[in-house]
């Protein structure tokens, strides 16, 4: 018997939104204020579930970093060194729930290893500017082979591995000869045979079988044919199969349209998915647990919710919609 799942959706400017019954019914979450800050203000960009215990979620603001222990019901602000920075990205240990990891804007990695306790800012050897400006740690991985191990991605700025729980980081070889091709948007590992580490950027996914030192590009169908563009966002890897990958597609960002396509060969051949409704907008985010694997849930940017109980055969947009989507996840209810 399949387990029911709760949705998190994070929004720019409407805080976040929680549905225990797999995105049917939703509720607006409560959640803990700074003093300087307005309730309009509240823009969530991250959001991740913890391995260890799925009531235990962590989401990203530009006026700190929120924990909820409810499964996103009620949030309370952590003190830390990011309040006024947008945080883009945030990863909890595998095993340890006392490390997390966050990525912000202007570009940085943050890590506390007492469960969000105390912060120290990481060496990581980012830019300081690029030339749409500050980058952003957009992806932070922990890797499922070995959780001392950690990627990280910048928008646009690369990939960074460490090997030592964060304590060192190493740029990596270039994806490509552009410079949109450091526009590292999402990373994902899977563990098929061989193993892969996966990157979306505005020209497709990326795919590396030596660890990131070469990388071979797979570049998706554009809308218009005379544009060129077909921008790729999330990725991720079914949790009980390594050989079937989800990505999100749309036209550019935000766009005013998407897709979603799924590999069952470990990103060698894909399928564009069909969707009860055209996406709004590019679809931004995709979402899976362990527990019930064959549900799977994305987002526009837009606010359009889609969900799929068998692996993406079929999906159902959810009645309610959202202004503006910038986080998801999704944990046993």
């Amino acid at each position: 018997m399949s387990k029911e799942l709760t949705v998190v959706v994070g929004t720019v400017g409407d805080g976040v939104w929680s549905s225990p019954d797999g995105g049917n019914q939703w509720t607006k979450s409560k959640m803990q204020l700074p003093f300087h800050a307005m309730p309009g203000e509240i823009q969530i960009r991250a959001l991740a579930v913890s391995p260890q215990d799925p009531a235990v979620i962590y989401a990203g603001s530009e006026v700190g970093i929120y924990r909820s222990d409810d499964k996103g019901s009620t949030w309370k602000l952590i003190e830390s060194p990011m309040d006024g920075l947008q945080i883009w990205s945030i990863a909890v240990h595998l095993t340890d729930p006392d490390v997390i990891l966050a990525g912000t804007k202007p570009p940085a990695v943050f890590r506390s290893t007492n469960g969000g306790k105390q912060w120290e800012k990481l060496r990581v050897p980012l830019a300081e500017e690029c030339f749409t400006g500050a980058p952003k740690v957009t992806s932070i991985v922990f890797d499922p082979r070995d959780s001392r191990v950690i990627w990280a991605g910048a928008e646009i700025d690369g990939i960074f591995r460490s090997g030592d729980n964060g304590d060192a980081w190493t740029r990596l070889p270039t994806l490509g000869d552009g410079q949109l091709n450091q526009d590292i948007h999402c990373i994902a590992i899977s563990r098929a045979s061989p193993p892969k580490l996966l990157s979306t950027t505005p020209d497709g996914i990326w795919h590396s079988t030596d660890e990131g030192e070469t990388w071979t590009l797979h570049e998706f169908p554009p809308f218009e044919p005379d544009t060129g563009v077909s921008y790729c966002r999330a990725v991720i890897v079914k949790p009980d199969d390594p050989n079937v990958v989800f990505v999100a597609n749309g036209d550019s960002i935000p766009g005013d349209q998407g897709r979603i396509y799924r590999s069952k060969d470990g990103a060698r051949t894909w399928e564009a998915l069909t969707l009860p409704a055209q996406p709004n907008s590019n679809i931004y985010w995709l979402a899976a647990h362990p527990a019930e694997p064959n549900f799977v849930v994305a987002t526009s940017i837009y606010g359009y919710i889609y969900t799929s109980r068998d692996a993406g055969d079929s999906w159902t947009k959810s009645k309610r919609e959202f202004g503006e989507v910038r986080a998801l996840a999704c944990t046993p209810s």
